[in-house]
């Protein structure tokens, strides 16, 4: 059976699994996976999966993704914008994975545009963890900024796995783990605790460009409402299923603006505002 062939025969049996069900087959996750792995796009809608079956289906999906891409290294919270939520119709982020891959490429790398089976281009910020008392540290952005200790530019690039005209919901995005394959990451500057920076933060223009030419603009503000306020979300979620934020691990916070198409291109990220000479990382995608 050809990996893509693997791919459809997974989706089948999610669509069959019954809406009650806590854990999908996990051998299904594992053609899923496959078919990712193998760049193939998913041709068939995932049916019927209620937040506990995808959730359960994306641990088993992470698992077999992270042979080939890498230890899982972090977390990647998606649809912190709030028009991502309304697009798929939740009033909160969902978390995924980030593997070793995911923060490998340095700015000014070169990297295939097809890299994924459905590729996309995200404008994102990743931080670092400094210690595990960022689970204690509450709202307040510069109690959150003194656990951390790097905030590092950063290109996403995330593989949406279905092919156009696929329905993609929250639940399916879960499940595929929220997208997330690759990334870029430009030169990390130390994370300042202080009202300054985290000002600077929220109120940074976001800019992305493709060939000198800009393709999305968005404020520090619109992922909601601080890049920073992704943070106690996140503890709250993984605090959900027992789990913790601990020290070295990163944080990818969202997407500042919606997610482009992959092409070729010499693609470039500024965070104008926040610091005198604008942060930036570049990829070229051939």
């Amino acid at each position: 059976m050809t990996t893509t062939r693997r791919g459809l025969a997974a989706l089948a049996l999610l669509a069959a699994t019954p809406a009650q069900a806590a854990c999908p087959d996990m051998a299904a996750a594992a053609r899923v996976a496959a078919a990712l792995i193998a760049r193939e796009p998913l041709t068939a809608p995932i049916a019927g999966l209620t937040p506990a079956d995808a959730e359960c289906f994306r641990e088993g999906v992470v698992a077999h993704l992270a042979q080939p891409w890498g230890d899982v290294v972090g977390w990647k919270a998606g649809l912190t914008n709030p028009a991502a939520q309304r697009h798929f119709g939740v009033p909160h982020p969902l978390r995924g994975a980030i593997y070793h891959a995911t923060i490998r490429a340095r700015s000014g790398d070169e990297i295939p545009a097809r890299f994924g089976s459905m590729p996309v281009v995200e404008s994102d910020l990743l931080v670092r963890v400094r210690d595990d008392a960022i689970n204690e540290a509450g709202s307040d952005p510069v109690a959150i900024l003194r656990h951390l200790d790097q905030v590092i530019p950063f290109i996403e690039l995330p593989d949406l796995a279905f092919a156009p005209g696929v329905p993609l919901d929250a639940a399916a995005l879960i499940a595929i783990n929220v997208g997330a394959r690759l990334g870029v990451v430009g030169d990390a500057m130390p994370a300042e605790a202080t009202t300054d920076f985290a000002g600077r933060l929220a109120s940074m223009s976001v800019v992305l460009s493709q060939d000198g030419n800009e393709r999305a603009r968005a404020p520090g503000t619109v992922l909601m409402g601080h890049p920073l306020n992704v943070i106690p979300w996140l503890v709250q979620d993984l605090a959900r299923v027992g789990r913790r934020l601990r020290a070295g691990e990163y944080i990818s916070l969202g997407g500042f603006s919606p997610q482009i198409p992959s092409a070729a291109g010499v693609w470039r990220l500024r965070y104008e505002g926040l610091a005198a000479t604008a942060p930036e990382v570049v990829v070229r995608l051939t």
